[in-house]
């Protein structure tokens, strides 16, 4: 049997699609700069190609604390279990990323560590291939964490990080972009084609910095959520239409915000402002 009939064949309920091309992997790993003291966590590790360039900087002088990988599918586990059972700071959890408590895994990591000093924990630094099939659940997963989360390295879809960094105006801003806009910055690193995965997606992906920001850009209040759902289910109406179950035209305009403009115009500030006002605050 060959080396590459042994390999774990890719499950679709998984989403899987493994990352092999050697130089995509280095640079995520140079973007992402690990440093001493850092601790990573890697998701969806798949078949260890990233995690094997992150062990190795984990195993170097200076070099981060620890490396923890979070998969779901055991018989990848028990792969990465055998194949890093070596390597130094080195911990796979096996279970849905969706569930998994990243805040506890962080103070977990401080209660050992030399990095917490006067009981501060040394926050997160997540990276990845994000399972496209989740994606969007999962970065809102992971910003109920953003208190112990510096920032993710994260390979999604293009078309999904299109959405994440789009400006106002343009055909991809919308729901996912406000969203985000309160606790993240974010920037597009490199656009990645299919042939660097193996099976190859039927789309072309990206990679992202998402940094969480140290404090909000604007105060969420809570109406927040749901007034931009609710422009957004309906995007090629005007505000007045969109909103007009929730908001009264004349509170737009009373804000400097004309009733008139489609949902995709405004700046999420505006519609942080919309809700504050909805809510009295």
């Amino acid at each position: 049997m060959s080396a590459a009939s042994r390999l774990p064949r890719p499950r679709k309920r998984f989403g899987q699609h493994f990352l092999h091309d050697r130089s995509v992997i280095e640079r995520i790993v140079a973007e992402l700069a690990p440093a001493a003291g850092e601790h990573i966590v890697e998701i969806g590790p798949g078949r260890g190609a990233l995690t094997a360039l992150l062990a190795r900087a984990v195993a170097q002088r200076g070099a981060p604390t620890s490396l923890d990988v979070v998969e779901i599918d055991r018989d990848l586990v028990a792969d990465l279990s055998a194949e890093f059972a070596g390597e130094p700071r080195f911990t796979v959890h096996q279970g849905d990323v969706l569930r998994f408590d990243f805040t506890g895994l962080a103070d977990t990591l401080a209660a050992g560590s030399a990095s917490a000093i006067g009981g501060l924990r040394a926050p997160l630094r997540i990276v990845g291939n994000l399972p496209y099939n989740i994606s969007t659940p999962l970065l809102f997963h992971l910003l109920e964490h953003r208190a112990v989360i510096r920032d993710l390295h994260v390979m999604l879809q293009k078309e999904v990080i299109d959405r994440i960094v789009a400006q106002p105006g343009t055909r991809e801003y919308g729901r996912l972009t406000i969203m985000l806009a309160p606790w993240l910055e974010t920037r597009r690193l490199f656009d990645v084609g299919p042939g660097a995965f193996s099976p190859p997606p039927q789309v072309w992906s990206s990679v992202a910095r998402l940094t969480m920001r140290e404090s909000a850009a604007f105060v969420v209040s809570p109406s927040f959520g749901k007034l931009v759902l609710a422009a957004f289910t309906q995007r090629r109406k005007t505000l007045r239409n969109a909103l007009r179950t929730v908001v009264d035209p004349k509170l737009l305009e009373s804000l400097g915000i004309d009733p008139g403009a489609r949902p995709d115009t405004l700046a999420p500030a505006s519609y942080a402002a919309l809700a504050r006002a909805v809510d009295g605050l």
